[in-house]
């Protein structure tokens, strides 16, 4: 089941052998042993194999996952001129933020569901592809979803919090990790986790309705920090401190 249909859009959205032994330890123990033979595995050469890799067919079939070119495919057709230009990207610039594509297996032909996030709405963007005919074939949006972020949402979350004064507390947690200063992002690896307000939050109750999020920073040299305090507001662009 997709992952995310499980929030309701509300729109459409071994074998075992079986051997006889009669007579066998008869036989067993009146036959002469046989000369022994040279064994095939003993005579045979060591040889090492290299296959070819199996080219990705361009499209699959039935409940297959989606194949690169599906998914571009899928992307092109998704982006209408009005997604492109009325929508906006974790970055800020023209067009909605990509975050997946999946195959609808509830589908009996083949298509592709696509999300997209709006940064400008803050709304979450399903556009359905029909991979045979090449058109759109559903369009939802809705506000208050938060899918997991993307890789690049990772990036920018990143940035905005080693761009704030407030970043001093990664940066001293990095330090007693590491044995080491801060010196720049290189070589870190950030996974962003979607953060949602809660009750009792203070600092963050916008989070939910805009995209937020905590992060999980590796290092170079395999070390995991985290700061649970501070959260990055997508949205807005902004570090949020929980107090």
């Amino acid at each position: 089941m997709s992952r995310y249909r499980k929030w309701g859009w509300g729109l459409g959205i071994a074998t075992v052998t079986a051997v006889t032994a009669y007579g066998l330890a008869s036989w067993q123990a009146n036959a002469a042993p046989a000369p022994p033979t040279p064994s095939a595995a003993a005579n045979a050469q060591p040889r090492v194999s290299d296959p070819k890799p199996v080219a990705e067919p361009v499209s699959g079939k039935g409940s297959d996952g989606l194949t690169t070119s599906e998914v571009e495919k899928a992307r092109t057709l998704a982006l209408t001129p009005e997604l492109t230009s009325g929508a906006q990207n974790v970055a800020g610039e023209a067009g909605p933020e990509y975050l997946s594509a999946e195959v609808d297996f509830e589908n009996a032909g083949r298509q592709a569901e696509l999300y997209f996030y709006d940064y400008k709405t803050d709304k979450l963007i399903k556009q359905v592809v029909d991979l045979k005919t090449g058109k759109l074939a559903k369009s939802f949006s809705a506000a208050g979803m938060q899918p997991p972020a993307s890789e690049r949402e990772s990036a920018v979350a990143l940035d905005l919090l080693l761009a704030d004064p407030q970043s001093a507390d990664f940066k001293e947690a990095f330090q007693k990790a590491t044995g080491k200063q801060f010196a720049g992002k290189d070589g870190l690896v950030a996974t962003a986790h979607i953060y949602k307000a809660k009750p009792a939050d203070k600092g963050a109750s916008q989070c939910g309705k805009s995209r937020c999020v905590q992060l999980i920073v590796k290092t170079a040299d395999g070390h995991f920090i985290n700061v649970p305090g501070l959260i990055i507001d997508l949205s807005g662009r902004k570090i949020a401190r929980l107090t």
